[in-house]
C-alpha cells in the first residue's frame, strides 16, 4: 500500500511536484498559503485540501515541504498550526525548500524530537523539471529514511543522490547556483560578443555546443536569450535568495567566492532594471543594456 502524503507549498516547483505525487497514486492532501491555489490543485489532480500544515501533517506517513526561504520553512515547522504540532510517529518530513543549510541541522533535530525522520532535498531543474518530473534533487539526512520513500521520489525527481547528514542536500544545492551562476555569466558574455561580431547564433551554438564550450544553458536557453525572451525558467529574485545562502555559508566556511559575488551583484543590476521575475539568462539584457 502506498503511503499517505502532504505537500506543503504549491508554488510554480511545489504545484506539479505535488500533482505527480496524486497522479502515481499517493493519496495527497496539500496546503498552500493561499488557499485558492490549493483548490485549484484539488480540482486539477483530486486529492483533498487542507486548511493548516497542521492539519495537513495530520495522520500521513511522508509530508514534503517547497516553500520559498528560512523563514516560511519555519513558519510552516513551528507553532501551534505548524506541521511538527501533529507529526504522526515515524514520519518522514522531506524539505525540497532551497534552504540554509543550518536550518536544516535544526529542523533535523526538530523532527527527530518530534518522532520522525528528516530529509533536506532541495531540488535543480526548475518549473520544466518540475512539470516533466525529471528534477534532481541533492538528498541530505537520514538515510535510512531515503531508502523507504526513494520510490515517492522518483514520481518527480529522475535523479536523486545521497549527499551525506542532514544539511549535505542544501550544500549540494549551494554548489549547484555557484556553477549555474558562472555557465549563465559566460554564455551571457558569448552571445554578447557573437552579436556584436555579427556571427550567426544558431550556427555559432551548432558549431560549439557538441565541444567543451557545451552545457545545459547553452542547449536550453541560447535561443531565447538571442531573442529577448526571458520568461522561461528559474527567476532573478529566487536566484539572488540562493547565492546569498551560499555567500553566507562562504563566509561561514572562511572561503571567497569571488565570481559567485560579481555575478550575484550583476543579478541585482538586472533587478533594477525591472527583471526581478526575468528567468536567470537575463544576465544578457543587462550587458546589452550597458552597451547602449
Amino acid at each position: 500500500m502506498k503511503a499517505q502524503v502532504a505537500f506543503i507549498g504549491l508554488g510554480v516547483m511545489g504545484y506539479p511536484m505535488a500533482g505527480h505525487l496524486q497522479r502515481e497514486g499517493w493519496k495527497t492532501t496539500v496546503y498552500n498559503r493561499t488557499d485558492s491555489k490549493a483548490q485549484r490543485w484539488v480540482q486539477e489532480y483530486g486529492g483533498e485540501a487542507a486548511s493548516t500544515p497542521r492539519a495537513a501533517a495530520a495522520g500521513n506517513d511522508v509530508i514534503c515541504v517547497c516553500v520559498g526561504n528560512d523563514d516560511d520553512v519555519r513558519s510552516v515547522f513551528y507553532g501551534s498550526d505548524g506541521l511538527l504540532a501533529e507529526l504522526k510517529p515515524g514520519a518522514i518530513v522531506i524539505d525540497h525548500t532551497t534552504a540554509s543549510a543550518e536550518l536544516a541541522r535544526e529542523l533535523n533535530q526538530a523532527v527527530i524530537d518530534a518522532g520522525g525522520r528528516f530529509l533536506d532535498a532541495p531540488v535543480s531543474g526548475g518549473q520544466q523539471g518540475a512539470e516533466n518530473g525529471k528534477l534532481t534533487a541533492m538528498i541530505g539526512g537520514d538515510q535510512s529514511a531515503l531508502a523507504d520513500v526513494d520510490t515517492l521520489l522518483s514520481s518527480y525527481a529522475k535523479t536523486r543522490e545521497y549527499m551525506g547528514p542532514a544539511g549535505h542536500g542544501q550544500l549540494a544545492k549551494m554548489v549547484n547556483q555557484i556553477c549555474i551562476a558562472g555557465v549563465v555569466q559566460g554564455l551571457a558574455e558569448g552571445l554578447s560578443f557573437a552579436r556584436k561580431v555579427g556571427l550567426d547564433a544558431d550556427t555559432l551554438i551548432k558549431a560549439i555546443s557538441q565541444g567543451a564550450a557545451g552545457s545545459w544553458q547553452m542547449q536550453n536557453r541560447y535561443k531565447t536569450m538571442w531573442d529577448q525572451h526571458y520568461d522561461h525558467g528559474f527567476a532573478v529574485d529566487w536566484m539572488r535568495k540562493d547565492l546569498k545562502i551560499a555567500l553566507a555559508e562562504g563566509d561561514r566556511q572562511g572561503l571567497t567566492l569571488p565570481l559567485t559575488a560579481l555575478v550575484d551583484q550583476f543579478y541585482a543590476e538586472v533587478q533594477q532594471m525591472g527583471g526581478n521575475r526575468w528567468d536567470t539568462s537575463s544576465l544578457l539584457a543587462r550587458l546589452e543594456k550597458n552597451r547602449e
